[in-house]
Formats: structure tokens, C-alpha cells, sequence
């Protein structure tokens, strides 16, 4: 075992040194490390980590943990010094589902996986699913993954990655039912499913505005809302509420190419590197919402790419920001793919909005601040999007008016 340790320690510890090789924009960058063979000196550097992890495999009164969870730690460790909480070392596990998160799709059964009151977890299939036309039900309890249990110690990626796979790959799944006494075991036929970073709909309480939630920016959100956009103005809508509350970030071409949709020229962001000249991000030309009222509303986990498409529109006067400071992250992290799949998040760069205001620490000050207490979650009100509301008939009735 310790050989082979040796050997994947070096590999990894020998990546952390190629941090400032890339050149990409944005988290959602994948770069693939090429140089193999760390040199003597490299190696030299880390002799006092097998001179330890010696003395704990001679020593060490316990079970010690196997190959690769020696070397994961080793390489946190050493990043955690660099004391950015952005710059991170990412598990072939979570890097995978991160991938597929940005992608907008995978291939899956189509369930909502979520765990119960004592840790169980449970399947609710979406609509004309997989999972639904086999027979999932929702509140069904799952039991086992092919041949493998699920343990209580099983984290809930854990369980995803054990129902994900290749298309057209079946997968099967014993289930536990309520009012039925036997196990329900039902075997699905893994397709691509997809996962919409934004939903649309005209409001209930004002037939005139559109509402548009952009969950996290991915590959597929340019489309989505331009297809939003496309279906509001279809069904009538003269104003917009913009929803990116909760949205902690993505790709930062997406985040452009939304701010794009609604501002007609001008600069989305700027972007400050170590030894680099400052280097700007252009509005987009073609916009599908350049003159229709708009408002956006943010709170404390309106993060990284979302900040971005907040700040631009705030800053070129397009939208006022309702609801609360935004979460503070503007840096940029290259994400580069090691090769057991796992990856490695290193901060190169940090963003400024239009008008140079840094988002990095500091986050974004709302133009309306409403604040959602307690008694509005217990109630499920929602004052921000209330007052948005309120701003947007304002608006409409001093149009009116002119």
C-alpha cells in the first residue's frame, strides 16, 4: 500500500504546484494538468510526510484509513495553508455531481432524493420521469441499490452517485412503501435528465409581471432565459421581476450572458488578476428585455456569478436590488481536473462591478432593503417580492401618468 500511496501523493502534491499555469475566466473553467513527473526537489519537499505517515503505519494503535483517503487529506491539508476558503480540493464524488450541476443534465432515474426525519432517504420522482414510469412512488423509502444497502452512514451524494450512471444502463432499486408489507424492487432504465436553472411564470397577483427564478447559472441558462423572456412577453407581461435569491453562483459566461438580456451596451464586470491588466467583460449585443421595468431581488445567499448579474444591473441603473445584502463572494476560481477525477478550485482573480465596486468580502447593498422574518417563513409570506410588486405597479403608474 505505501508504495502506491507514494506514488499518487506525489502526483497530487506535485498539481498544487502549477497553480498560476491557466489562463480561463470564471469558475467553470476545466483544465486538464499534464506534467506527470514531479522532480527530485519536488519530491524532496514532502519527505517529512513519509516520515510521519511511517511512524503512524508502525505506530498508530487503531484501523488506518486506506488508499486514497491518506492522499485526499495530504492535499487538503496543504491547500488549506494557502487560507482561502474559495481555493479548495474537490473529491472525485462531489466533483462529478458539481459537473453535472453546471451541465444542466446527467444520466438518472429522475428523483428528488431527500432524507427523513431519522436519516432515511427518500424518493419523489419528477413528472413523466424514468423513476415515475417504473413505478417509484412518492414518500418511497429506498432500501438498496442494486446490490448495495443503504447504511444510515451514507452520505446523501453518496446514495446519488450510487442511482447515477451511464444511459441506457439500468439500475435497480428496492424500495420500502407505506401499507406495503414486502419490499418494492423496480428496475430503471437510466436516461439523461435534465435540470432547468430557471422557471417562469406570470404573477397571480398582477397579471402584468413576469417573475423569472434563475436557480444557478449553468450551460443551459443563456436559452432558458431567453425562452422565459419569450414566454412572458407572449403572455402579456409589461414588467419583470428577477429572482436570484438563494443562487449561489456558476459559470461566469452565463452570468454575461444574462446581464446581457437586459442591458443594450456597456460593461457586465471587470476583472482584476495578479501582474495582469485589468481586463473587462462587454455587454452582449441582441438583449430580449432592454426597456421593460425590472427589479431583482437578492438576500444573504445571492453569491459569486449571481453578485455579478446584480451588480451590473444595479450599477447601470436598470434595476433596483430589493431585499438584502448579497453574500460577499467575487473572486474567480479555475477549476482544474486531476486525473482520478477529483479537481482542485484555486482562486486567480477577483471581480468588480460596472462602476468598480469590489464584491469580494463586501457584497451588494440593496436599493430596497426588506428583510424576511421568521413569522414570514412560518406563514410562507414573502415580503420581498411583495414589495417588488408595489415598485413595479409605481413604476407603471407614474408611467401612466407622463
Amino acid at each position: 500500500m505505501r508504495d502506491r500511496t507514494y506514488a499518487i501523493v506525489v502526483l497530487l502534491l506535485a498539481a498544487l504546484l502549477l497553480f498560476g499555469l491557466g489562463a480561463a475566466a470564471g469558475y467553470g473553467g476545466h483544465w486538464y494538468l499534464t506534467r506527470n513527473n514531479p522532480t527530485g526537489e519536488e519530491v524532496d519537499r514532502f519527505g517529512v510526510f513519509w516520515e510521519t505517515w511511517r511512524i503512524v503505519e508502525d505506530d498508530f494503535y487503531g484501523d488506518i484509513p486506506q488508499d486514497p483517503a491518506p492522499v485526499y487529506g495530504a492535499v487538503r491539508g496543504a491547500v488549506d495553508t494557502l487560507q482561502d476558503p474559495y481555493t479548495i480540493f474537490v473529491e472525485p464524488q462531489p466533483r462529478a455531481l458539481e459537473k453535472a450541476e453546471l451541465e444542466g443534465k446527467f444520466g438518472g432515474i429522475g428523483a428528488f432524493v431527500t432524507r427523513g426525519p431519522e436519516g432515511e432517504v427518500i424518493l419523489t420522482p419528477m413528472v413523466d420521469s424514468p423513476a415515475e414510469k417504473a413505478g417509484v412512488q412518492k414518500e418511497d423509502v429506498l432500501v438498496q441499490v442494486d446490490d448495495t444497502p443503504i447504511s444510515p452512514d451514507m452520505t446523501t451524494e453518496d446514495v446519488v452517485m450510487l442511482i447515477r450512471g451511464e444511459v441506457d444502463t439500468e439500475v435497480t432499486l428496492t424500495l420500502r412503501r407505506a401499507e406495503v408489507e414486502d419490499p418494492v424492487v423496480v428496475v430503471i432504465t437510466r436516461q439523461v435528465i435534465e435540470t432547468p436553472s430557471v422557471d417562469w411564470r406570470v404573477l397571480e397577483q398582477d397579471p402584468n409581471i413576469g417573475y423569472i427564478h434563475v436557480r444557478l447559472f449553468t450551460e443551459r441558462t443563456d436559452k432558458e432565459i431567453k425562452r422565459a423572456i419569450e414566454g412572458l412577453t407572449e403572455a402579456g407581461v409589461t414588467s419583470l421581476v428577477v429572482d436570484l435569491r438563494d443562487n449561489g453562483g456558476g459559470l461566469l459566461a452565463a452570468a454575461v450572458d444574462v446581464s446581457s438580456q437586459f442591458l443594450d451596451n456597456g460593461v457586465v464586470l471587470y476583472e482584476n488578476r495578479q501582474g495582469q491588466s485589468e481586463k473587462s467583460y462587454a455587454v452582449k449585443t441582441g438583449g430580449r428585455a432592454l426597456d421593460q421595468p425590472l427589479t431583482v431581488l437578492v438576500n444573504a445567499g445571492t453569491a459569486s456569478a449571481s453578485e455579478i448579474v446584480a451588480g451590473a444591473l444595479q450599477d447601470h441603473q436598470r434595476a433596483p436590488l430589493i431585499g438584502e445584502r448579497t453574500f460577499g463572494k467575487g473572486s474567480v476560481q479555475l477549476v482544474y481536473d486531476l486525473s482520478d477525477q477529483s479537481s482542485l478550485h484555486v482562486t486567480v482573480a477577483r471581480w468588480l462591478t460596472p462602476d468598480r465596486h469590489q464584491i469580494d468580502g463586501q457584497g451588494l447593498t440593496p436599493d430596497i432593503e426588506v428583510v424576511v422574518s421568521e413569522e414570514d417563513r412560518a406563514n410562507g409570506t414573502d415580503p420581498q417580492l411583495e414589495r417588488a410588486v408595489a415598485y413595479l405597479r409605481e413604476q407603471g403608474e407614474q408611467g401612466v401618468g407622463e
